[in-house]
Parts: C-alpha cells; sequence; structure tokens
C-alpha cells in the first residue's frame, strides 16, 4: 500500500515538496524543492489502505479523524498540490473505475423525495445559526459572490452577487417574487428592498426560515418566509430565484423542477437560477462530499441542465459562467473560519472543525483548479418577454434594480 501511495503522489505532486511520513516511520518525498512546503504523517497501516483503495473518500475522512496529520504547510497547500495535479492529467484505472461506479449509482444516491430533501437540508443548513455566522458576511449570503475588482472585500462582493442577480431578473415595481431556497433572507430582503415587491422566501432549513422570518418581521418589508418545498408552492409569480439550491435536487428530477419553474411563472416571467456547474461533462459527487457536507448534492454539467429546460418548454435567454469567483469567496470563508476556528470547536469539536477546514479547502482547490464555477441562466416562458440585447443588465446592476 505505501508503494502505491508514493507512486499516486509522485505522478500527481509537481510542486511544492510533499514529504509524507508513514506509519513505520519511512519517509517519501513527491515534487520538486530541496525543502519541503508541506509534510503530513499517516498515522496507521489501516489509513494507508483506505488512501490507497479510496483516496477521494479516505484522506478527507482520515483529517477529521486525525488520522492524516499536516505537520508542516497547511492543509490548503496539500490540497491544492493534489488537485492541481488531479485536473492536468486523466485519472488512473482504479480511479477511473470507482468514479464510474459512483456515475452509475448517483440516481440512488440523489433520490430526493421530499422527505429525503428535508433530512439533507437539515444536516447540513440546521447547525448552530452562530456556526455561520463565524465565516460568512453579514448579510449571510451562503453561495459565490461577485467580486467586481480583484481587492473587494466578501461584503461588496455579496452585495454585488445580489445586485447581479437582480438585474437578471430584470424586476419591475410591485412584483411578486418567489426566492426558491431563501437561506437566511438577505436576497428577498434586497430585492423587496429594492423595488418594493413582494417576495416569498421558501426553504426546508428550520434554522434558516426562523432567522429569516425574524428579519422579515424587524424589516417591514413585503417579505414573507415559509418552510416549504417548492414542488408545493400552488401560487404564480412575476419572478422566480433560485440561488445555491439547484444543486440539492438530484439529477433525477431535474425536468420535474424546470416543470414547475414553468408552472410558477406568469406567461411574461422571468426565472434566474444561479447555481454550481462543472465545466466537464457529468460525473458523479465527490464522495467525502456526498458522504459528510451535501447528501443528496451533485454538481451538474450544464449539458444536463440545458437538455432539462429544453424539454419542460422554457426558453434560456441568458447563461453567464462565473470563473474564479467561488474560489474567492471560499478563500475569504475559509481565512475568515481559521481566524476564528477555536470557536467552532467549542461548538461542536475538534473532528468537526478538521471536517469543516478540509470542505472549505477541497472546495477551494477544485473550483480553482478543477473546472467547477458557477452558471447563472436567465429563462423565460416567451421569446419577447426582455430586451433582446443584454446591455440593460450592467446599469441596472449597478442601480441595484431591474429596467423600468
Amino acid at each position: 500500500m505505501r508503494a502505491l501511495i508514493a507512486r499516486m503522489l509522485s505522478r500527481l505532486v509537481r510542486e511544492p515538496r510533499i514529504d509524507v511520513v508513514f506509519a513505520d516511520g519511512s519517509l517519501h518525498s513527491a515534487g520538486s524543492g530541496s525543502t519541503a512546503a508541506v509534510r503530513l504523517r499517516i498515522a496507521d497501516r489501516e489509513t494507508e489502505w483506505r488512501l490507497a483503495l479510496d483516496p477521494e473518500l479516505a484522506l478527507g475522512e482520515a483529517v477529521m479523524d486525525g488520522r492524516v496529520i499536516v505537520e508542516r504547510g497547511t492543509l490548503y497547500q496539500l490540497l491544492e498540490a493534489l488537485v492541481c495535479g488531479l485536473s492536468r492529467q486523466p485519472p488512473s484505472a482504479w480511479a477511473g473505475a470507482l468514479g464510474r461506479l459512483r456515475t452509475s449509482i448517483r440516481r440512488i444516491k440523489q433520490h430526493n423525495t421530499p422527505s429525503w430533501a428535508k433530512s439533507n437540508v437539515h444536516h447540513h443548513y440546521d447547525l448552530k445559526r452562530a456556526f455561520f455566522e463565524l465565516f460568512l458576511d453579514g448579510d449571510q449570503q451562503y453561495s459565490c459572490a461577485f467580486f467586481e475588482r480583484p481587492d473587494a472585500t466578501l461584503e461588496e462582493a455579496q452585495e454585488a452577487k445580489k445586485r447581479r442577480i437582480a438585474a437578471k431578473l430584470a424586476l419591475e415595481p410591485g412584483q411578486r417574487v418567489l426566492d426558491i431556497g431563501s437561506g437566511w433572507g438577505g436576497l428577498g430582503l434586497s430585492i423587496a428592498r429594492q423595488t418594493g415587491g413582494h417576495v416569498t422566501g421558501i426553504t426546508l432549513s428550520e434554522e434558516q426560515f426562523a432567522r429569516s422570518s425574524e428579519r422579515a418581521a424587524e424589516s417591514g418589508l413585503p417579505v414573507e418566509f415559509r418552510l416549504q418545498d417548492y414542488r408545493d408552492v400552488k401560487e404564480r409569480f412575476d419572478r422566480v430565484v433560485s440561488v445555491g439550491m439547484f444543486e440539492h435536487v438530484g439529477v433525477g428530477y431535474y425536468r420535474d423542477y424546470f416543470r414547475k419553474i414553468s408552472e410558477l411563472l406568469v406567461d411574461d416571467g422571468v426565472a434566474l437560477i444561479h447555481t454550481i456547474g462543472r465545466a466537464t461533462p457529468p460525473g458523479a459527487t465527490n464522495p467525502f462530499i456526498a458522504k459528510h457536507i451535501f447528501p443528496g448534492g451533485y454538481i451538474p454539467a450544464l449539458s444536463e441542465i440545458s437538455a432539462a429546460v429544453e424539454k419542460e418548454g422554457l426558453v434560456i435567454a441568458d447563461v453567464e459562467v462565473l470563473r474564479l469567483h467561488y474560489a474567492q469567496t471560499l478563500k475569504a470563508w475559509r481565512e475568515r473560519f481559521l481566524a476564528r476556528r477555536g470557536e467552532a470547536v467549542a461548538m461542536y469539536d475538534e473532528r468537526f472543525a478538521r471536517m469543516w477546514e478540509f470542505y472549505l479547502a477541497a472546495s477551494e482547490a477544485s473550483f480553482r483548479y478543477d473546472g467547477l464555477v458557477v452558471f447563472q441562466l436567465q429563462l423565460a416562458k416567451r421569446l419577447d418577454t426582455l430586451p433582446m440585447t443584454r446591455d440593460y443588465m450592467a446599469p441596472a446592476a449597478a442601480a441595484g434594480a431591474g429596467p423600468t
């Protein structure tokens, strides 16, 4: 097993140099450099076996359990080197076989019926509110920000994201807006504040519902939040927005989802779907993420989304691919999390904190080097609903509203 791990590292790592100390004390170095930037220790033979057989799952779990310890450098430096190496070459025969197996059973893993969907949401989003406050911006936007400038703060970038989404919705004063997966309420409140429209936000997270309802009551704005599955909404709306929720729909439900979007929209309605995506062909969810972070989740390829949209009678009016914006967002979250890591340990425990550090670091590296992006799709029911060019979007995004 040590030979397999050593061969794997030598194949992946070019720079910086990484030293691995195995359970018997032997040392293997991979990559260039006279001094190792990263040194890690594998605690026992069982962990070596697991790393050799299924590194995508085993590395994260070993870090969580304290069986892989980064003794020099940082966890992010380790993951950056590994993910960068993976992106440069095809997977090994064994890794490719594991990937094909996981892809073949993904519909089973993503069988997101209403009850399973609520359970999956509870697993992640019903953590303590104070935990998310450790690293999110003040508005608690838990999705990709939009960095108009490289030196923009997280707060500025999240405000820019909300303005950009509002612009693409082409909002008019007084319209009815449905926010599917409304989080802690920040986007819905911003839309109501900017346009005077009535916003209905729905979520399956009890923690998010409680906080967003508090914020709505405090604001006095025409906003209401519900603890409700999107499949159960009966009204029709002028606009539908969904940010960071489509990743939880499940590949077997894509056509159902877009059919429901079409049913929810009035004839001249507009929808904006903001979702993490992959710039590669369809695949499977990373097994560590699927097991420990987002059960039932999946990052779709654009081909999977567009095929479902086309079959449900919606028009794709505009597509934008946000490259590297999520890497910057995750970098900000990771740095804020590490600055207050002790508080996370106090709220939960050390294993939980290690899990979250791994998740944030691995996600940042994947968005920076491994073809993960964010798609924003503007949808309509009619070809003539929106202006013929997208020129209206930029001034609307700068002003914080849609065309009037």
